[in-house]
């Protein structure tokens, strides 16, 4: 497995390795409305990859990335994915690793998944600190809105290539 480094933060896909950590990820219950925590996620079907953020090989961060059906309800690109359950565990927030962990996404992406060429999500119209990140480190929004449990969500996407 590659794994995908910036300064501080490495992309990898889940292992084993890393259940026990992940596990004790835990966030304010401000966040963990929009979110799902990795524990949440113990099973994966086909087309559904989770994705661990690293920092000195300890896991901080924790997303999916589906290549599923699912995706078709975002976007028309056939070749795009869709992120969800991006997370930071508690502990280790304020330190940049969402921001950096987004800025690895183009190259892990390619690196995984070369034939995506565009990565999209959903983020709830309250959830600003979200928007935020995503729309610094280059996603820009589609313009589409969907209503999701708790809302309406704005579709967001990144161009890969």
């Amino acid at each position: 497995m590659k794994l995908i480094t910036s300064e501080e933060v490495q992309l990898g896909l889940y292992r084993e390795e890393h259940l026990e950590i992940i596990n004790r990820f835990e966030l304010p219950e401000n966040q963990a409305k929009f979110t799902a925590l990795p524990k949440e996620i113990v099973a994966v079907s086909n087309g559904q990859y989770r994705v661990v953020i690293l920092s000195k090989d300890v896991p901080v961060g924790f997303f999916l990335l589906h290549s599923t059906k699912r995706v078709s309800e975002y976007t028309v690109n056939p070749h795009a994915m869709l992120l969800t359950a991006l997370s930071i565990d508690y502990k280790h927030q304020g330190k940049g690793y969402a921001k950096q962990a987004m800025l690895a996404l183009k190259a892990f992406i390619t690196t995984h998944f070369p034939e995506c060429n565009e990565v999209v999500l959903a983020v709830n119209h309250k959830n600003i600190p979200a928007q935020q990140l995503y729309l610094k480190v280059g996603f820009v929004d589609t313009g589409e809105r969907k209503i999701g449990k708790i809302g309406e969500q704005f579709i967001l996407k990144l161009e890969i290539k």
